[in-house]
């Protein structure tokens, strides 16, 4: 620990500053220090650990090995963070962020942007149209962020979509960055089950309401003090 004045890249003053990397050079107190992390989680259904490059990448990395899942790390670019080099995140797939300094969460907004990057492929990307609550009419069309809850009814005919991964790029076009496919007659939507424009579905997928009673648990079907 250092003190002093310290100007963060957050643009905040700090008369103490925390050198990650002293912690990070030593092995056995990092695994310690990921160990915790990783203990509070396991509950938690965790399917992958997201952590933004470059500092954070070694704590995602370690948490990951100790839940037993895989690591993906957003990079900077031009445009914010995102996970290149092939790196996914499947629908549905709980996703546990890592970062190594936090101040204003920059990092972390930064890296849930790297998932919102389709606003102007899809019909209705505020949505406007009445298929979910009140509490999931934003970006991600949920309560917390990280958790989408959707009824895989097509709205076309009825059909069930099917999850198709950012690695289908093959079938789905090169900017395909994850979402859900409808087999019957090829309504795509996206990781938050907005429908792509051009599609026979008119309308997004339904978000049906849904509270959560802890962290770790969600009910479907009741709203509780508007969830």
């Amino acid at each position: 620990m250092l003190e002093g004045h310290f100007l963060l890249s957050s643009g905040l003053h700090s008369p103490i500053y925390w050198e990650k990397f002293r912690i990070l050079q030593h092995p056995e107190f990092t695994g310690e220090l990921c160990r915790l992390i990783a203990d509070h989680f396991r509950v938690m259904g965790v399917g992958a650990v997201a952590g933004p490059a470059l500092g954070g990448a070694v704590l995602a990395y370690e948490v990951a090995r100790l839940l037993g899942v895989k690591a993906v790390y957003a990079e900077r670019g031009e445009e914010g963070r995102a996970f290149r080099r092939g790196q996914t995140i499947s629908p549905g797939e709980k996703v546990l962020i890592v970062d190594d300094v936090l101040t204003t969460g920059g990092s972390l907004r930064e890296m849930l942007e790297a998932v919102k990057k389709v606003d102007d492929k899809v019909t209705d990307p505020k949505s406007e149209v009445p298929l979910q609550p009140e509490y999931a009419k934003n970006e991600y069309r949920s309560i917390k962020p990280e958790f989408l809850v959707l009824v895989g009814i097509c709205t076309h005919l009825g059909c069930s979509p099917q999850q198709k991964s950012a690695e289908a790029k093959g079938e789905m076009g090169a900017d395909w960055a994850g979402g859900f496919l409808c087999p019957c007659h090829g309504s795509k939507f996206d990781l938050a089950g907005r429908v792509y424009k051009g599609a026979p579905a008119p309308v997004n997928l339904e978000v049906p309401p849904h509270t959560y009673l802890s962290d770790g648990t969600i009910r479907i079907g009741e709203d509780r003090k508007g969830a």
